[in-house]
C-alpha cells in the first residue's frame, strides 16, 4: 500500500452538500412575503458526508470519495470534514462546477423541504475508488444513488464487484429524482449489493408497494442481500436472503429536524457491524444515532459518539 492511501475501515462514496439550514418557522411565507427564523446554520450535508461524520464522531477511520467546487462552500465543507477526523484525501475539487448545496426548509409541526443545486456532484462516477483503496477497507457504502446519472449501475456493480475480491462488505443508500432511471440502475447493482437501506417512502416509489415486508422481498428478489428499511416513528426493518425477518420500533423523541437521521442510522448499523453484533443490535444502534440526529438542527450537528450511543442503547434497549 502506498503512503498516499491511509488505512480506514469504511470507505464512503457520494453526496457531499453545504446544507444551508434554518431553524422551524411558523409557516411558509406567502409570495413576496418575510418569516423570521431563530438560525440559519451552515452545515454538512449530503449522504456520503454525513455517513462519514457520524461514522467518525462513532471513532470509526473513514475515507470520503466526491466531488466539491473550488468555491467557499467547498473548502468549508471540507474543513468541517478534516475537523470530525475524515479523510478528504479523495475528494476531487472541480474547476468547473461549483459546490452542491441544499436549502432545506423547517416549519413547525411539518416534515422539511428541500431545495436542491447539485453542482460538482454529477462529476463522480464511482471509478475514482481503487483497488488500492479498497483493499484498506471492510466496507464501502455508495449513498445518493440514483441522483447522479454518472455514479451508474453498471459503475456502482463493477465497484463492488472489486470490493468482494477484497472481502469488502458492499452497502448501497438511494436518493430519488428520476424513479423509472433509478429502478433500472437498481437491477444492475443490487446483485452486487449486501446490503441496501432505502426508506420505506423511496422503496414505496421503487416497488409499489406499502409493506415494508413486501417492499424488502421484492429487493432481494432483484439480489440484494440484505433490506433494511426505515419508516420514521415506525421504526425498521430488516430481511435478508433465506431468513426470517426483523422488525424493531423507533425511540420516542422530539424531533426538531429530520435532516441526516436516515444516515445517523445507517452510521450506527454499520458500527454495529463492525462490532460484529447481532443484526438486532445493529437495527438497536441505527434507531438510537438516528434518534440522537433529529433532536439538533443540521444533519451531523447532534449525533451520539460511541461512548454516549453505549449508554443510550443500554439505558433504552429496543424490543423487536
Amino acid at each position: 500500500m502506498s503512503a498516499a492511501v491511509r488505512e480506514s475501515d469504511v470507505i464512503c462514496v457520494g453526496l457531499i452538500v453545504a446544507d444551508h439550514v434554518c431553524a422551524p418557522i411558523r409557516k411558509i411565507p406567502a409570495p413576496g412575503g418575510l418569516i423570521t427564523t431563530p438560525r440559519l446554520d451552515l452545515s454538512i450535508g449530503g449522504c456520503a458526508a454525513n455517513v462519514g461524520t457520524d461514522l467518525a464522531k462513532l471513532g470509526i477511520g473513514v475515507s470520503l470519495v466526491g466531488c466539491v467546487g473550488d468555491d467557499p462552500f467547498g473548502r468549508f465543507v471540507q474543513q468541517q470534514l478534516q475537523t470530525n477526523n475524515v479523510s478528504c484525501e479523495h475528494i476531487h475539487v472541480s474547476s468547473t462546477a461549483q459546490t452542491a448545496a441544499t436549502m432545506v426548509v423547517n416549519v413547525q409541526g411539518e416534515d422539511r423541504r428541500f431545495i436542491h443545486a447539485v453542482g460538482a456532484n454529477t462529476e463522480l462516477n464511482g471509478n475514482e475508488v481503487s483497488d488500492e483503496l479498497l483493499a484498506s477497507a471492510k466496507l464501502v457504502y455508495v449513498g445518493g444513488f440514483g441522483l447522479n446519472a454518472e455514479l451508474s449501475g453498471e459503475n456502482v456493480r463493477e465497484m463492488f464487484e472489486r470490493a468482494h475480491r477484497h472481502n469488502v462488505t458492499t452497502m448501497l443508500d438511494v436518493v430519488l429524482d428520476d424513479v423509472s432511471a433509478c429502478k433500472e440502475m437498481l437491477k444492475t447493482a443490487l446483485p452486487e449489493t449486501d446490503i441496501f437501506l432505502p426508506n420505506c417512502d423511496e422503496s414505496k416509489l421503487l416497488t409499489g408497494e406499502s409493506n415494508p415486508a413486501q417492499q424488502a422481498e421484492i429487493f432481494i428478489s432483484q439480489g440484494a442481500k440484505t433490506v433494511v428499511i426505515t419508516s420514521g416513528s415506525a421504526g425498521s426493518l430488516l430481511m435478508a436472503q433465506n431468513a426470517k425477518a426483523i422488525q424493531l420500533p423507533s425511540y420516542n423523541v422530539k424531533q426538531v429536524d429530520g435532516t441526516g437521521g436516515g444516515d445517523a442510522f445507517v452510521s450506527g448499523f454499520v458500527y454495529g457491524l463492525l462490532k460484529g453484533v447481532t443484526p438486532l443490535q445493529c437495527l438497536n444502534y441505527g434507531s438510537a444515532m438516528g434518534a440522537s440526529c433529529v433532536q439538533h438542527p443540521g444533519a451531523t450537528t447532534g449525533v451520539f459518539n460511541a461512548e454516549q450511543l453505549e449508554e443510550f442503547v443500554v439505558a433504552n434497549p429496543l424490543t423487536a
